[in-house]
């Protein structure tokens, strides 16, 4: 097997070019999502006492169902609430696949530019079964993209709905909740763009890969040997 060869021209072709957005992208993608943390608080008032805020913090992967109200609501409120108040909804799943799908594009792309720019003469010298592997995952990777992103887009959407709830068993004027603010959730807006951003780059780049295969390039033909000489007839 032949040894690295540093070769810096991928990097200024749109085949090595993209691949650095893509590993540039999605380490965004999953920064903004997995790294995101906050709270959705209540100034709780009762009857002839004063104000108290309760606060639910919640982070990624986002249980929220396993987020609890502190201090706890048992203790306000002449036991209005009998039992402690959790958000609703779990919605891990579907943020753990988009990040885990940024990620494992992270470590894809940046093994594919490791190849582009060391190992390009083994690459495209490899009967074009390198290249048809890279085009297959780079196909799959634009379909997980449009998946893990749709999805995560969507569970966004139900964790803003729940933590905009307003806070149950609050029976004014006994017992009144006013919501005191939810953490700006302006990151998570953020890992959504970056979820279809990469789906474009993704998708994109999948024509330059595709020039790279032989379904594009075919294999060039054998060598042709030196026409024969013609023997003259004998007399």
């Amino acid at each position: 097997m032949s040894g690295p060869r540093l070769e810096l021209g991928p990097a200024r072709e749109p085949l090595g070019l993209v691949r650095g957005l893509q590993w540039f992208f999605s380490i965004f993608a999953f920064a903004t999502c997995g790294g995101y943390s906050g709270g959705v608080s209540f100034r709780v008032t009762c009857d002839g006492q004063s104000n108290t805020t309760v606060t639910a913090p919640f982070a990624y992967p986002f249980r929220l169902n396993l987020a609890t109200f502190t201090p706890s609501l048992t203790n306000l409120c002449n036991k209005t609430w009998p039992v402690d108040v959790h958000l609703v909804g779990d919605f891990s799943s579907s943020a753990q696949f988009f990040v885990t799908v940024a990620v494992l594009a992270f470590l894809y792309s940046l093994a594919a530019l490791a190849i582009y720019l060391g190992f390009l003469h083994l690459y495209r010298g490899a009967g074009g079964k390198l290249p048809l592997v890279d085009f297959l995952a780079t196909v799959a990777f634009s379909f997980l993209w449009l998946v893990s992103s749709s999805a995560w887009a969507k569970a966004l959407t139900d964790v803003k709905i729940s933590t905009a709830a307003p806070l149950p068993n609050c029976h004014h004027p006994i017992v009144t909740c006013v919501p005191a603010g939810v953490t700006s959730m302006g990151s998570l807006n953020v890992s959504v763009i970056f979820g279809f951003l990469n789906l474009v780059l993704w998708a994109g780049s999948s024509w330059f890969v595709y020039k790279e295969t032989n379904f594009h390039r075919p294999a060039p033909p054998p060598p042709t040997g030196p026409a024969p000489t013609a023997v003259p007839p004998a007399m």
